[in-house]
């Protein structure tokens, strides 16, 4: 996952400048078109951003999402029909833009973080929204499409979105965007999980780098989807009309589930944060096990090797003076030895099991 995701002009660029920036994968524009109202639906691709005019002047709401890569030309000609601000839409090109909310004359400008990607490439994708009062035109441009599930809501006419006005079809698209955080941190739990098992069992440098690696995504996930909370406080707290009464109550919900998400980013940074705390336990008490271990035997060898040291001065052939080693002219003076070792040995295990030192 990179630190930096961002595109942006060469500093000393005009406010509002259209640019195409070079991407590695263009996904073929989609333009659809869906709009409805209690009474009657329509669901369609348009061919030329114009196609869409006839139906902008009709009371009905009316969402049309730019799935794929939107050159400055077509955006300038959708920006030229609804009168976007070219800030904004200098936003939409200039993708990883930090989940914002901007208001302007004629409509709000939503930047929305999806972190589909997070498990696959380590990149998050982002949602670009222009909202009016009879409006939404949104923009992504990765090649998974997030919304269907929200069409086919629309098309089989369940819960109140079709009977509802513009305001709930936009708390509909911002709960599915944030709702993809959840899979997102399940995945997280999951390998948190399987690094907590291997610290218990067998640790190693290779579990180090696992650690390292949760926690520098998990810090990068709170930067990228801890905005969203602003975002729908602003909406909720906002002075526009936009949001009615009787939506506010599911807007709050989505806001709920924003703390939600963050709650459970900050459980599992203070969980790895134990778990190198953990590791370098585990590390510790693995060495200090290895200590023990070499100093016992350490240990159990001073004595024999101070027995063998004595015994091996050569001063056997000194048979006439008082202080020669007797043993060492003994029939079984080699055994006796041995025999001696051994039970030295023995009984300082005994002793060592006594003080519980292994």
């Amino acid at each position: 996952m990179g630190y930096f995701t961002k595109r942006y002009h060469p500093p000393g660029t005009p406010p509002g400048t259209l640019v195409e920036h070079a991407v590695k994968k263009q996904t073929p524009l989609r333009i659809r078109l869906i709009d409805y109202n209690d009474r009657e639906f329509v669901d369609m691709d348009l061919a030329t951003v114009e196609d869409c005019q006839p139906y902008l002047s009709r009371s009905s709401i009316t969402w049309i999402h730019f799935h794929g890569h939107v050159n400055p030309d077509i955006l300038s000609e959708i920006g030229t029909l609804l009168s976007l601000h070219p800030l904004a839409m200098e936003d939409v090109l200039n993708a990883g833009q930090r989940p914002k909310i901007d208001e302007y004359d004629e409509h709000l400008f939503i930047a929305l973080v999806l972190p589909l990607g997070l498990n696959e490439n380590g990149s998050a994708e982002q949602v670009s929204l222009f909202v009016n009062e009879n409006y939404v035109v949104s923009f992504h441009a990765s090649e998974h499409d997030p919304f269907d599930p929200l069409r086919n809501r629309l098309h089989r006419r369940t819960g109140r979105i079709r009977t509802k006005r513009v305001d709930y079809l936009l708390y509909s698209i911002l709960d599915l965007v944030i709702d993809q955080g959840f899979p997102v941190l399940e995945h997280f739990g999951e390998r948190i999980e399987e690094i907590e098992e291997e610290l218990l069992n067998s640790p190693n440098k290779n579990t180090l780098s696992k650690i390292h690696e949760v926690r520098r995504e998990l810090f990068l996930v709170r930067r990228l989807l801890w905005p969203h909370r602003e975002v729908l406080n602003h909406l909720l707290q906002g002075d526009r009309e936009l949001v009615r009464d009787d939506t506010r109550i599911y807007f709050r919900d989505c806001y709920d589930h924003t703390i939600q998400i963050m709650d459970l980013v900050e459980n599992y940074r203070d969980m790895t944060g134990s778990m190198l705390e953990v590791y370098l336990s585990s590390i510790s008490h693995r060495l200090n096990e290895i200590m023990r271990v070499l100093t016992l035997i350490a240990t159990i060898f001073i004595p024999l090797t101070f027995i063998v040291g004595i015994y091996g001065m050569n001063f056997g052939i000194n048979t006439a003076s008082p202080w020669a080693m007797p043993e060492l002219n003994w029939y079984y003076g080699y055994p006796t030895i041995w025999v001696i070792m051994i039970g030295v040995v023995g009984g300082m295990l005994i002793y060592f099991r006594k003080k519980n030192w292994f």
